[in-house]
């Protein structure tokens, strides 16, 4: 009997199937696939291929395989560390600190939880001892367990965490409000009529390279001139 080019091929079709019928998922495309073996659906034609799709399966009994990812693990622990300590280093005494974070972590969470992530406590932390310190960048990255991008990116969302709650603690007393904040300040130095305390200070900085000389101050260092008023108490009441 004549062996015919579409019988070699499905021979070989079916040898590459059982090859492969151990560890694959096995989908031809032209032919069925029953409990009795292979056959063809319709005659092919002889300048046809066969076209078969390999689908690769997990044997029973074997766990899927996780990439392991690295975990992100914090080199500050607030909890060990003394209040006059925690106040020289971030300005901010523990309780106030942690109410900050609770109030700014549904905007530094992660949409996806995940291990790598930082902490909200550790992102905060980070940038408050950034702003007390003025010190660079990389150096608090190094100190809070980061990378320096990493960091440029968690005190921009910081900071945009910030702003967003800026209004409900900075504001100017109502009217209503400002008998007592005159009795406040009269209560200190018996001044009369005194409804805040203003000054100024020059925040140094590194300017942006297009407009250098804005920022560029009498005393021939870049900085940003920022004028503050607070009550009687220290509260400050506008920026």
């Amino acid at each position: 009997m004549a062996v015919t080019p579409a019988a070699v091929r499905t021979a070989a079709v079916r040898t590459a199937i059982a090859a492969a019928h151990r560890h694959w998922l096995v989908k031809p495309i032209g032919f069925n696939v029953n409990q009795c073996g292979f056959a063809p659906a319709t005659p092919a034609p002889l300048t046809s291929h066969p076209i078969v799709t390999l689908h690769r399966h997990r044997p029973l009994g074997h766990a899927r395989r996780w990439r392991n990812l690295p975990v992100y693990r914090p080199l500050v622990d607030l909890s060990t560390m003394e209040e006059r300590h925690v106040i020289l280093t971030y300005r901010l005494d523990r309780a106030t600190i942690h109410e900050l974070c609770a109030q700014l972590e549904a905007d530094l969470m992660s949409p996806i939880r995940q291990p790598t992530g930082i902490p909200p406590l550790v992102q905060v932390l980070s940038v408050l001892h950034f702003l007390a310190s003025g010190s660079f960048q990389t150096t608090v990255a190094i100190a809070s367990g980061m990378s320096q991008p990493m960091f440029s990116k968690v005190l921009s969302r910081v900071l945009s965490a910030l702003l967003k709650h800026m209004q409900s603690y900075i504001m100017f007393p109502e009217v209503g409000d400002l008998p007592t904040v005159k009795g406040d300040f009269y209560a200190l130095g018996h001044n009369p009529n005194i409804i805040g305390a203003i000054d100024g200070t020059h925040v140094a900085l590194v300017p942006p390279s297009r407009s250098e000389q804005v920022y560029r101050n009498r005393k021939s260092y870049h900085s940003m001139n920022v004028q503050m008023v607070c009550l009687a108490d220290q509260y400050i009441s506008h920026v």
